[in-house]
Parts: C-alpha cells; structure tokens; sequence
C-alpha cells in the first residue's frame, strides 16, 4: 500500500519562508506591490514544500482565478487548434492557465459553458465571432475581465477583437473567379451555415460576383459538420444539379478537398472541367497534388495576439476600450483554378 503524506498548506510554506501567513497568501495570490526578495523566498518554500495554491477555492471566494475561459465551436479540423497554439504559446510564461469548452456552433451551449465558466472568476474570457445571443450577451455585461472575440472584425466587438475581415474574403475569391474567366460560379457550405463568419463571407462573394456582372448560379447549403465525405458529397449533388458550373468556391479546405477527391475518382479534370477554392489555408492542401487554391487566415498568430492583448489587459498597460485589430487574409494560388 503506497503511503500517503500530509499535503502541505499555507501555514507550512509560510514558516518555512519565515513569513506570516496573510503575506505568504499575498504572494501565492499574486497580491501586488509584493517585493522580489518577499516573493522569491515565498516562492522557494511552496516549490520544495510541492505547495499547490487552489485556484478554485480562490475564485469562490471572489478573486479571480488564474483560469483563461475559451469557448470554440469546434476542434474537427486544425481551424481553432491553431488558434488555441497560438494563444497557449502567448501564455506560456504567465501563471495563466487556457480552459477549453466546445459549443458545436450551438447557442444554447455556449451560454452553458460560458455561465459555468465565469462562475469561477475567470482571468479572461476568449470566444468565437461577434455574434452571440441576447443571453450571452447578458453574461458578457457582467464580466469585468478581458473578452477576447477571435475570428472576425467585421462588426461591433463585445471589448477586443482580434481576426480576419471575413467580406474581404469573400469579395477577393469573386476578383479571382472572375479574373480567370469563371462565368457560371458555385459556392458549397455545411453546418447550416449556423456559422455567422460563413454566412458573411459567402454572402460577399455573391454580391462581389453580382457586381462584377457574373451572378452566382449554384448555392449548397448542407446541415451537417464540415468535412471531406461531406464536401464530395456534395460535389457530386451540385454538379449533377448543375452541370454547367465551372468554378466552386467552398466554405473551407475540408470541404474543397472532399470536393477535388471526387473529381479525381470521377475523373473530372480540375481547374479545366470545374475549378475548386478553399478557404483557411490548412497544410493538408498544400500538400496534394494538384495543391488548393485557397484563402490563409493566420490563425496561430490570431491566438498569438489575442494572448498577448490580454495580458496587456490584465496587467493594465491596455487600455480598458474597445478595439479591433484585424490581420490580412492570403489568397494562395494553388493549381485547382
């Protein structure tokens, strides 16, 4: 039977530091204008002691926690992985630690999570998108901390947002379409397009094509979650639907990639019969052959700043007002168009 040991408590780092307990909490809590020598000695003692401070209690007792709350749709693809590596490394070197919960694009869900969340005080507070119920946004209103909203600026944000302008996107896939020829255009989605960043884009790209004298001719909307099964699917529905379109432009890569395996096995020559565009930039499409033509979001370095913009936050060197900060979407020429 493995022996169990006393877990040690505050008191004992204290005597150990050779300080009052209120100044070893102080420093434990990360308690301010604490000197280097107080906190280092401090800090020493719970090391050796194998001290943990208890977060937890700490935010039921009205401090905040060292807890960073995120709440994302989904991690089906690399889209939001990226994002939480470039938070997480934002992070590293801090005592904050990254939360995550997953809302599948449902509403209802990311009010859960998020009132579960803030019920323990959290640092801040990261979502996805600007837009969110009237509930969450009643939670929102109650929170003093940092709210980070990744993804999209192209709206009002809550207090910090940090993303790609998703009308750009979609208006530079039309340019592009249209500047190689394309006249009978598609656009593929999935999720219900319950995605808002989804919906904006594709809606820019038709009214970008309606500008440019060449009007969508074939719209997909499917329920289901994004994938490559899903894209080919409904590849083979939209082109069977309609058999003259000549260029499609899918919500993201997973789609576009299911879409040009179809073609492939269905030996459908891409971009001479029909031309496929992606969106997000995944590796995975850079490295087939022929590789995607699609949209880079920069979603390591989106996580990247919306870490370090908070810290600036917390640590109050940022301003408490609202801002955006938007980062530039790359068209890659791939060999799909």
């Amino acid at each position: 039977m493995v022996e169990k040991h006393k877990k040690p408590t505050l008191k004992d780092v204290a005597e150990l530091s050779g300080v009052s307990v209120i100044s070893a909490s102080r420093v434990m809590s990360g308690g301010p204008n604490i000197s280097q020598n107080l906190r280092r000695k401090v800090e020493l003692a719970a090391k050796s002691l194998g001290y943990q401070r208890n977060r937890i209690a700490g935010s039921l007792r009205g401090q905040t926690s060292d807890l960073v709350s995120v709440i994302l749709p989904s991690m089906s693809n690399n889209v939001f992985p990226n994002i939480m590596d470039g938070l997480s490394e934002s992070l590293q070197d801090t005592p904050l630690r990254l939360v995550l919960g997953m809302t599948q694009y449902s509403n209802v869900k990311e009010e859960d999570i998020l009132r579960d969340m803030l019920s323990w005080n959290p640092a801040a507070v990261v979502l996805a998108g600007l837009e969110h119920s009237a509930e969450t946004r009643a939670l929102l209103a109650t929170y003093d901390g940092p709210i980070i909203e990744v993804m999209d600026t192209d709206g009002e944000a809550t207090d910090i947002a940090v993303g790609v302008s998703q009308i750009a996107a979609g208006e530079l896939i039309a340019r592009h379409f249209t500047s190689r020829g394309y006249r009978n255009v598609g656009y593929i989605g999935a999720w219900g397009e319950r995605p808002v960043r989804s919906r904006k884009r594709r809606i820019a790209f038709e009214a970008e094509l309606e500008k440019l004298g060449n009007p969508i001719k074939a719209v997909r909307i499917c329920e289901e979650a994004s994938s490559i099964m899903i894209g080919a699917r409904e590849m083979e529905r939209l082109l069977a639907e309609n058999e003259h379109v000549d260029a499609v432009f899918f919500a993201n890569d997973d789609l576009a990639l299911g879409a040009l395996l179809y073609c492939q096995r269905e030996k459908i020559a891409v971009p001479q019969d029909v031309a496929i565009a992606g969106f997000n930039g995944m590796e995975m499409a850079q490295m087939i052959s022929p590789c995607l033509t699609t949209l880079r979001t920069p979603r390591f370095e989106m996580g990247r700043m919306a870490g370090e913009l908070l810290c600036q936050r917390i640590e109050g060197t940022l301003a408490r007002k609202q801002s955006v900060h938007e980062l530039p979407v790359t068209l890659i020429l791939g060999e799909t168009s």
